[in-house]
Parts: C-alpha cells; structure tokens; sequence
C-alpha cells in the first residue's frame, strides 16, 4: 500500500510540484493545506504517514504547526520545506520534532531521499 502524504505549503505551485514527485514515485497525496491551522486540522482528519510542511505561511507557521502535529501524535514523520536555508529556522524545526529539511526549488531525488528516510 502506498504512503499517505499531507502536502502544506502555502504556494499553489508549490503544492503541485511536490505533488508531482510524490505521485509519480507511487505515494498517495491525501490532502493539501495551505496554512498551519489548515494542517493541524487535516492531520487529525487524514492520519497521513508523512507531511511536507513549509515553514513560512499565513496564519499559523510551519515551526507551530509542527508543535501542535506532534502533541496530538508523537510519531509524526514531519519534513520541512522552506526557500530559506536560515539556520536558525532549521535548528527550530529538528529541535521541534522534524524529521528532515528540504530546500526549494526542490530537486526531486532530494524530496524522495528525505521521505523514504523519515519513513524508514
């Protein structure tokens, strides 16, 4: 069975491009958000196996988000995405309970390589 995946980023091209490289590499996107509060929500909803966060969106941001995914499951398997390679921003996020970080543009083999990592 396919890996289920929540795609939240807060860019409609975004979204699609991920998209793109998971569904051609045989995962199954199960929802897409485009805030933090949106993926809170859906994570409850969906249980997906991993989610794709970026970092900076409106209204509640990735590092929250994140906090708030694994409060409600510890096991979440979180990657951030983020145009930003701001250490800082990074540190927060593994520090918070992510998995793993890619950075836009993002290169398909580095997408896979961070998913089939944080899923193993």
């Amino acid at each position: 069975m396919a890996e289920r995946v929540l795609i939240v980023d807060d860019a409609a091209f975004m979204r699609m491009m991920v998209k793109d490289i998971l569904t051609k590499n045989g995962y199954e996107v199960v929802g897409e958000a485009e805030n933090g509060q949106q993926a809170v929500d859906m994570y409850s909803e969906h249980k997906p196996d991993l989610v794709t966060l970026d970092i900076t969106m409106p209204e509640k941001d990735g590092i929250q988000a994140l906090k708030e995914i694994k409060e409600k499951d510890a096991d979440a398997n979180v990657i951030m995405c983020s145009a930003m390679g701001q250490q800082a921003m990074v540190v927060d996020a593994i520090q918070a309970g992510a998995k793993d970080f890619i950075v836009k543009p993002f290169q398909a083999d580095r997408v896979i390589e961070a998913i089939q990592k944080a899923l193993s």
